[in-house]
């Protein structure tokens, strides 16, 4: 389950986000004040964090930075809040979310934290599937490690949980952690917790996630972006069976089964000398592929037929059927984005329906890559001249510049796409896009992602 903190009083209107959030499987906490919450974030955590605007946003999310604690915090008011809205913003938090809470917005918000719950199991019919899952059967009671594999948006996250919960473990805590989406000094202090003192800020101790996930299981996403050295550190935790806080003075038993997942290929990555060879082999005891979505298509009508009901519960609208000529769209297309694109497509289409059918007109796909055809023999000798020729004149990084944001716009914001597509790692381009928007130029955002209030028109 996703954790979401409240800071402020259930029985307005933040009770009737909190509603929401439970409605989609959220693990909900609650404090009344900042103070509290801290306290709270200190001892357990969180993936999202909703706090009234009438309590001192700006000094959490300091307090937050200053403990190094890794948690989008977002600021929560009625319209005519709006300057302390802006100084929330401003101070550093994530978001703004406008009171009355709207059901939609709460999950865009969960799904950018990269914490979308997901009570579901997979949704399969296709052979291919079918013969993943049943493997994953076979491995869900052991202890093993389990390494998930498979293109960005197939549902690594979900088969992870699936197998959390159908595992021996079900009953402790199910913990995730995005490798690629923090800085390795918050990573550190995210995966092993630290002391108190142990770092200018450090007030009070805290437990880092494999402290939080003991007796269950912690998923490493995107494990393939982790720094060598937090590698090593892994490796050890994984052999020893104990975690080193930072500043601690002695290591901490923990017993926690370990998934880890990735888009990249480890063994190329091994051989590169990116990825540690003794790491690979701890986690790939054993291996589950996740198909991408193009080579399961007897899994698209039911996974969107599924998507349709689940939006239009949470929107509060009527479920309706897919017409034919919508049927015939969804499988026409190649799904570059894999599950989470079709996600992102059917949700937008249960808004955007007018009448009793989802109809083809309220299905807006991204557009496919064009492909490249062959040049003719005559052409040949004059297609290097001309490309040199439109580049002749810029410099190197106005080029690298154009390339990344033209990358990240044909990935819908998406930036682990965006980033596999062109060889780099998502932190590179995490850093790449904070330049340019520095130097004010537009950044497609993430998939989920308002725009900030103080950005806003």
């Amino acid at each position: 389950m996703a954790r979401l903190l409240i800071i402020g009083s259930l029985e307005g209107e933040l009770g009737a986000a909190a509603r929401v959030a439970i409605a989609r499987g959220a693990k909900l906490g609650h404090a009344e004040g900042v103070a509290a919450g801290l306290v709270r974030l200190r001892a357990e955590g969180a993936d999202l964090v909703l706090v009234d605007l009438r309590h001192d946003v700006v000094w959490l999310v300091q307090a937050l930075a200053a403990e190094r604690i890794a948690c989008p915090v977002v600021a929560c008011g009625r319209a005519e809040d709006a300057d302390a809205a802006v100084r929330a913003i401003e101070g550093g938090a994530r978001d703004f979310l406008p009171l009355p809470p709207d059901a939609d917005l709460i999950i865009a918000m969960l799904e950018a934290a990269g914490a979308a719950p997901q009570a579901e199991g997979p949704v399969a019919r296709d052979p291919a599937m079918l013969a993943m899952l049943a493997r994953a059967a076979q491995l869900a009671r052991a202890e093993a490690s389990v390494l998930l594999t498979g293109e960005s948006g197939t549902g690594k996250e979900v088969m992870a949980r699936h197998l959390h919960a159908a595992s021996r473990r079900a009953r402790g805590p199910f913990v995730a952690l995005n490798c690629a989406a923090l800085p390795e000094s918050l990573l550190e202090s995210e995966l092993f917790g630290h002391e108190k003192g142990a770092f200018s800020g450090a007030v009070a101790a805290r437990k880092g996630k494999f402290e939080q996930a003991e007796g269950g299981t912690l998923l490493l996403d995107e494990i393939g972006e982790m720094d060598p050295r937090l590698q090593a550190k892994i490796l050890r935790v994984i052999q020893e069976r104990e975690v080193d806080r930072l500043g601690g003075s002695a290591p901490l038993k923990v017993d926690v089964r370990l998934l880890a997942a990735t888009h990249r290929d480890l063994r190329a990555e091994v051989a590169a000398g990116r990825f540690r060879e003794d790491l690979y082999f701890r986690l790939n005891v054993v291996a589950l592929h996740i198909p991408a979505l193009r080579e399961r298509p007897a899994d698209i009508l039911p996974l969107a037929e599924h998507f349709c009901t689940r939006y239009a519960q949470v929107n509060g609208l009527p479920v309706r059927p897919l017409a034919p000529a919508a049927r015939h769209r969804l499988l026409a297309h190649a799904w570059p984005g894999n599950v989470r694109e079709l996600e992102n497509a059917i949700h937008r289409a249960v808004l955007l329906a007018e009448g009793p059918e989802i109809g083809p007109e309220a299905i807006e796909l991204s557009r496919p890559v064009p492909a490249i055809a062959a040049p003719a023999a005559a052409e040949t000798a004059a297609e290097p001249a001309g490309r040199v020729a439109a580049l002749v004149g810029r410099k190197v990084e106005e080029v690298e510049r154009e390339l990344i944001l033209e990358t990240l716009s044909h990935c819908l914001g998406n930036r682990t796409r965006a980033a596999e597509i062109l060889g780099i790692s998502i932190r590179t381009l995490r850093n790449k896009l904070g330049e340019y928007r520095t130097a004010g130029i537009a950044v497609t955002p993430a998939p989920g992602q308002a725009v900030p209030l103080h950005l806003a028109g």
